[in-house]
């Protein structure tokens, strides 16, 4: 089996072999795995789970694969012990369970345009998951409470899609990558409504790249919302962060 991933290009073939021969309830449903992935498929997705942040969660076939990256994401929303979390565009769900598993009493929220992301999320054990566009389908009554507002929203430009792994192009939905000409489309509409959710002193975190640092901030300043860059070395990830005053 290890032999069969390697030539096929995966590699970490001999780890990825025994997470799929756990994963697989019988020799059948093994090599019907095994087949996946070598065609390309996530490992994750194969499998039906991802280890993130110290949670397992399930994932559906074309369901955003969560990235260690991300991390850094519910590190900085896990400061400060929250008492609202919303997940907007959340995929499976994993940044919002990561942040309540640091802090077991959250009210969490999730939501997402995708109804088989939002599916998923709810089949991670989400009680308040919400289908629509970005804030549209979130009740009324979390104006003004949301102490973080994570929004790992899709910041890829359209002209790198191209780019991405074969994984990531072929076996996710461009709607969870494709940020817009600039990949700040959709962080934009996340920004310029955020005051009108967050609490006092409530944060937005969302992942960006270097070289979008300039114009995300700028778009905070838009908002009406004060603004950092956090960066982590280890993890070579970013993330912009607009506080509400």
């Amino acid at each position: 089996m290890a032999e069969r991933l390697r030539r096929a290009g995966c590699v970490f073939a001999e780890e990825e072999a025994e997470v799929i021969a756990g994963a697989a309830a019988d020799a059948v449903t093994r090599d019907r795995m095994v087949e996946r992935r070598v065609r390309g498929e996530p490992l994750e997705q194969v499998v039906g789970f991802a280890d993130f942040a110290g949670v397992r969660v399930r994932l559906r076939p074309g369901v955003f694969v969560p990235r260690v990256r991300s991390e850094l994401l519910v590190r900085l929303a896990a400061e400060g012990n929250p008492r609202v979390v919303v997940d907007l565009c959340c995929g499976s769900g994993a940044l919002g369970l990561a942040v309540q598993r640091r802090r077991p009493g959250v009210e969490l929220h999730a939501a997402d345009l995708d109804a088989n992301a939002t599916g998923c999320a709810r089949d991670n054990g989400i009680i308040h998951v919400y289908e629509g566009d970005l804030y549209d389908p979130l009740p009324h009554t979390l104006h003004g409470r949301v102490d973080v507002l994570l929004a790992n929203v899709p910041y890829v430009a359209t002209a790198h899609l191209p780019l991405l792994p074969a994984e990531a192009r072929e076996h996710e939905p461009s709607m969870a990558l494709d940020g817009g000409a600039d990949g700040l489309d959709i962080f934009r509409r996340v920004a310029g409504s955020a005051p009108k959710w967050l609490a006092a002193g409530g944060v937005l975190l969302s992942e960006i790249t270097e070289a979008q640092q300039k114009a995300a901030l700028a778009a905070i300043r838009v908002s009406g919302l004060d603004g950092d860059v956090v960066y982590d070395e280890d993890l070579e990830a970013r993330v912009a962060r607009a506080r509400k005053g």
